[in-house]
């Protein structure tokens, strides 16, 4: 598969998964975490899905286009690893991360710290999004929606 085909395929199943747990999330209270703001196309999509509920969106700068940038009180920038600590206990209804970037030793240091980060911020039965698997005690894989292939993108709980 190319490169190209892999990432609409990436892409796909973000949306779709996102699309899914709509109503999941809006059981939830609590605010929603976007780890990873980039362009801003997830967080747009967010803020289009979960109206009304405040987003938080950390990077390490913001490059994101203008019309999908959180406003600067829900901005984080800097280390996310370390930014992000300061937001456990938070109790967010779901938290996003799409920071993977594909190669396996950069992807293994982040996996050191993420899934703990991920299911320290969300609320009791939060939702947890990934790119990369979150290998943690209190997340527990909830089942894809139909056409998203195993291990293309990961859908938690927390206990």
């Amino acid at each position: 598969m190319s490169r190209l085909d892999s990432f609409i395929r990436r892409l796909t199943a973000q949306r779709d998964i996102l699309n899914s747990i709509i109503d999941l999330v809006g059981e939830i209270q609590g605010p929603v975490l976007e780890f990873g703001l980039g362009n801003g196309r997830t967080y747009d999509h967010l803020r289009e899905n979960f109206p009304g509920r405040r987003i938080v969106a950390f990077d390490w700068e913001v490059r994101s286009y203008s019309a999908s940038t959180p406003e600067a009180q829900d901005m984080v920038t800097g280390n996310i690893r370390e930014c992000g600590q300061t937001f456990v206990g938070i109790g967010a209804a779901l938290a996003h991360a799409d920071i993977g970037t594909g190669h396996d030793e950069i992807d293994a240091v982040t996996l050191t710290w993420l899934p703990q980060l991920m299911a320290g911020v969300l609320a009791h039965n939060g939702i947890a999004v990934s790119g990369l698997p979150l290998e943690h005690p209190e997340l527990v894989a909830l089942p894809l929606p139909d056409g998203i292939k195993e291990g293309r993108y990961f859908l938690y709980r927390r206990r």
